[in-house]
């Protein structure tokens, strides 16, 4: 069977700046929080790090040649803060380098989608999102990249899943800068969240005609069973993990029963008069990054950090399904199921549209010996099932305007190194790009906008 993707729906993919840019200190770029966890040992696997990456910052015609040659028609990438900045002064090449990548991309036919912010804060700024202050330096660093930026780019996020930079990273000690301390994580999805939102008014201001949004991470949880105690505890990880960050963004306050679950780790001063004013400044799109849906039991406390603060007694169960590389279960009902979700309570009353901006997977490549990889059988497989989920959540009324595939090609997978792999390009180490058999079967799909069972 083949479906049809509505008019004006657009296809393309995403990157991050640390996972693939390199150049870490060209420019007079500074050090992020990635450069110095990266030196910590046992921190990555491997010892890797981002000092290369795939080399983007120097091979980045390259990568925007592939692309068009593809069919993708948007690029969401990010803008990294300390290639940017150096405490309040601009580092020209910095700038001039993402200048010169927004001309390319245009000059391809292809719309960029920037994202100010995925991951990489720059390590000099004291107390990092612990730090109240850090949300005024934000502003600053954004207008300072609109400044140069937009003239050309009309959709910005302002913040890529602020969820692992906050409880991922400040509780679970798993991500830069590898903290573990509840309170803490809290505190910085607040300043994260007041970052957005002050940011928000102000390239408002600066630029009215502008589409601005945020992107949210969501992995919904279903309890193992119908006890209490397998209901409460989904209730609890769905609390922190799906309704901390839309909820204030798009009414206004925080979900009552998770303050109360967070009550002994809230701090008291954290919330100041007009912040969820300011947080829930309206946004002109949603981001949604979907990858696996997540089945939980009750169980005992674990002795180890946890990201969800709130369910230290939840203990995942894995169900009979195929698995990623990650050890994600494949599971692309679960996007149908979010993108109405969403729509249902948050976007679709708010006037909000949704896209999917991230949605991929990492799964055991095998080249061959000129490169090529043929992910016909799991990645193709994936993500034609989780676009007909698209698809059919439209047809259920979800307001849902694109789909990018994460990611364009394989790169720095955070704490994982460069084991994992999620591109549609795979990329070795002699830093080739080779197009495996999903970039030609997505390519197909974006020139197109039909999908064939």
């Amino acid at each position: 069977m083949t479906v049809q993707f509505p008019p004006g729906f657009f296809f393309g993919s995403a990157t991050a700046a640390f996972q693939i840019e390199g150049a870490p200190h060209e420019g007079g770029k500074q050090d992020s929080i990635w450069d110095v966890f990266c030196r910590v040992p046992g921190a990555v696997v491997n010892g890797e790090n981002g000092d290369v990456a795939c080399d983007h910052y120097h091979r980045y015609r390259e990568d925007v040649a592939l692309m068009a040659g593809l069919g993708l028609n948007s690029y969401r990438f990010s803008t990294s803060w300390p290639r940017v900045l150096d405490g309040d002064r601009v580092l020209p090449d910095g700038m001039d380098f993402y200048s010169r990548l927004v001309d390319g991309l245009l000059g391809a036919g292809i719309t960029p989608w920037l994202t100010l912010y995925h991951w990489d804060l720059p390590a000099a700024l004291p107390g990092g999102w612990k730090n109240r202050d850090t949300t005024e330096r934000f502003v600053d660093y954004a207008l300072a990249v609109h400044d140069r930026l937009g003239d050309r780019v009309r959709t910005w996020t302002t913040l890529n899943e602020p969820w692992c930079s906050s409880f991922l990273s400040y509780a679970a000690g798993v991500h830069a800068p590898g903290e573990t301390d509840p309170a803490d994580s809290i505190r910085a999805a607040h300043h994260l969240l007041l970052a957005h939102g002050l940011t928000v008014q102000a390239l408002r201001e600066r630029d009215p005609e502008a589409t601005l949004g945020i992107t949210l991470n969501f992995t919904p949880a279903l309890p193992a069973s119908d006890s209490p105690a397998d209901v409460d505890v989904v209730r609890r990880v769905n609390g922190t993990a799906n309704r901390f960050f839309v909820e204030p963004i798009i009414t206004g306050h925080y979900p009552a029963d998770v303050e109360q679950d967070l009550a002994e780790y809230w701090p008291s001063d954290l919330v100041h008069e007009g912040d969820l004013a300011a947080i829930s400044t309206p946004i002109d799109v949603l981001g949604v990054n979907y990858y696996t849906t997540n089945v939980f039991r009750a169980g005992e406390i674990g002795a180890g950090p946890t990201p969800h603060i709130a369910a230290p007694d939840a203990v995942q169960v894995l169900r009979d399904l195929p698995l990623t590389e990650m050890g994600w279960e494949v599971t692309p009902e679960g996007l149908r199921q979010l993108l109405n979700w969403l729509h249902t309570e948050y976007t679709g009353p708010a006037g909000v549209p949704l896209v999917v901006t991230e949605n991929g997977a990492a799964f055991d490549d095998q080249p061959d010996a000129d490169g090529f990889v043929d992910d016909t059988a799991d990645r193709v497989d994936y993500l034609r099932r989780h676009l007909g989920a698209v698809h059919d959540a439209i047809g259920d009324g979800a307001d849902v305007r694109g789909y990018l595939a994460w990611s364009f090609m394989d790169n720095f997978e955070w704490a994982l190194g460069y084991d994992k792999r999620f591109g549609i390009v795979a990329v070795g180490d002699d830093q080739r790009r080779v197009p495996k058999a999903s970039a030609h079967w997505y390519g197909q799909v974006a020139r197109t906008g039909t999908l064939t069972d």
